[in-house]
């Protein structure tokens, strides 16, 4: 049986509307059908009311918009791609020049994520991109973040300085008492080696908020 396809007004449809005006032309949810190789009216419909009842768009992407199978699966590649896209043009600056271009690529990377996750950002002496390494999963606390691991991982890299990060799925990116406390943790174990903590950003749905810039570091 074959799917009805979604056209426009023009008698375009979606992929050709993306072929011929430019991605930018289709509604997010438009896009997602066209990322999972399903623009049928079904799948449309599946996607807005996931959409609807996940609130927002960045929460029916960590869902698969609803979906399992092939569906999902397209959906979680292209997500991954557009993340090591980023990667790729960051590692390849000569070096962080600000604190805008490590947030967006690390919010890239973490905001997405169902549940908590640390990362660290590896960076030579020159501020020079070496590694991104998700290090630990679940709430930040003593018994799921250890420095030791951390030191192990900045001295394989032969980091200078790093940049810490975690998500809030929840969010609401505000730094708790347990995030100040690990903070301090590592900065201390990282400072016997030489290794420099520039920042630990908390993401959340909007922009991450930085402790350095709170004085939290």
């Amino acid at each position: 049986m074959l799917t009805s396809m979604v056209r426009d007004g023009d008698g375009f449809s979606l992929t050709q509307r993306v072929l011929h005006l430019g991605a930018e032309s289709l509604t997010a949810v438009e896009l997602m059908a066209v990322v999972m190789g399903a623009t049928d009216d079904d799948t449309l419909d599946t996607i807005r009311h996931t959409v609807a009842d996940a609130g927002s768009i960045r929460a029916t992407m960590t869902s698969g918009c609803g979906f399992t199978g092939p569906k999902a699966a397209r959906f979680v590649a292209a997500m991954e791609l557009a993340r090591r896209a980023m990667w790729e043009e960051l590692a390849a600056r000569p070096a962080l020049t600000s604190p805008r271009d490590s947030a967006a690529f690390l919010k890239a990377q973490l905001a997405h994520k169902p549940y908590e996750v640390f990362g660290v950002l590896f960076l030579d002496n020159r501020h020079r991109v070496l590694a991104f390494e998700e290090m630990f999963r679940g709430t930040l606390d003593g018994a799921s973040v250890h420095p030791r691991e951390v030191v192990r991982a900045a001295l394989e890299h032969n980091a200078a300085a790093c940049i810490f990060a975690h998500n809030h799925p929840s969010g609401v990116a505000e730094p708790s008492a347990a995030d100040r406390n690990i903070t301090h943790q590592l900065r201390d174990a990282l400072q016997l080696i030489g290794v420099r903590v520039l920042d630990h950003l908390v993401i959340g749905a909007g922009e991450p908020t930085s402790m350095a810039a709170r004085g939290l570091i």
